[in-house]
């Protein structure tokens, strides 16, 4: 591993109304996930108007919420995190399979399979999605990303995936998206474009669709300020991508918006079996349907101290 990066991220979401509102209870993930490649050095949350209560706890997968409740009444209900880590880069990673799960298909043991239900359940079933994903299946004596190799990263289940992370990147169009939700993977696939959210859900089912279990995954994205990455997407707001579980590595990171596989600029903050349960932000407010005037986010990652 190289000696970390780091970086300070700054996300501030600001709900305006016309006249004054009641605010219900709020929820955030907006707390870098620590890990063994990630180290979080500092962290603050402002909130504007004060919370009568502000609390934390552990989800179900272990990803940090904050849980604010409010009293009184405001046109303007404002977020502020800022978060300073280490971010630990494995360059050009080699992932060691176990060697029953370095080619496709693969069976995951008993045991892994018990534990592995939930990322392995498909939500939106569809006949083009499958035929997508065997498109990508390696071909007996072909070699390569359409062949079983007979060597991790060259071949076989890592050559499929990571030639699947590269056909979203390169055959559909990003489009940047701040309304809530997610496409349907079929429509995604049929439509050719889609936000970050969209493919991550996309991959997500094909990969499960293959048998592989998978997770979804919001966070930031650190965009270098060199011309090399003028192509990135996904900068400037919190970024969703996908991890997929393969006996030997764990849990591997890949990002079809950029063609990213491990952990390259990704921060991770939550990770969910499925998009809605690891949402940045949502609560509730009381108020004239007419009063809500929109809401606007800003994020930013930068790198030093």
């Amino acid at each position: 591993m190289t000696e970390p990066q780091r970086f300070t991220v700054r996300h501030v979401s600001v709900y305006r109304y016309s006249e004054p509102v009641r605010f219900g209870e709020h929820r955030m993930m907006f707390r870098p996930r620590a890990s063994h490649d990630l180290r979080l050095v500092t962290s603050r949350l402002v909130i504007t108007p004060t919370p009568s209560r502000l609390h934390w706890l552990h989800d179900v997968f272990d990803n940090s919420v904050a849980v604010a409740s409010f009293t009184g009444k405001a046109s303007e209900l404002r977020f502020d995190s800022e978060a300073t880590l280490e971010h630990f880069e494995t360059p050009m990673p080699d992932y060691a399979l176990e060697p029953y799960a370095v080619n496709w298909p693969f069976a995951y043991t008993n045991e892994e399979a018990s534990d592995l239900v939930n990322a392995r359940s498909r939500q939106y079933p569809d006949r083009d999605v499958d035929e997508w994903a065997r498109r990508f299946v390696p071909v007996p004596g072909s070699g390569g990303a359409s062949g079983k190799g007979g060597k991790n990263g060259t071949g076989g289940t890592m050559a499929l995936l990571r030639a699947m992370t590269l056909d979203i990147k390169s055959t559909f169009f990003y489009v940047r998206r701040t309304e809530k939700g997610v496409h349907r993977p079929g429509d995604t696939l049929r439509n050719r474009s889609g936000s970050c959210r969209d493919f991550a859900v996309l991959m997500m089912d094909a990969v499960r669709s293959l048998g592989l279990a998978a997770r979804f995954v919001s966070g930031y994205l650190f965009v270098p300020d060199v011309p090399e990455h003028d192509a990135v997407q996904g900068g400037g707001a919190t970024h969703a991508w996908l991890q997929i579980y393969l006996p030997g590595a764990g849990w591997v990171d890949f990002d079809p918006t950029n063609s990213i596989v491990g952990n390259r600029h990704l921060i991770r903050v939550a990770v969910a079996w499925n998009y809605y349960q690891a949402l940045p932000l949502w609560g509730t407010w009381h108020g004239a349907p007419h009063s809500f005037r929109g809401l606007q986010v800003d994020v930013s990652v930068t790198e030093g101290k």
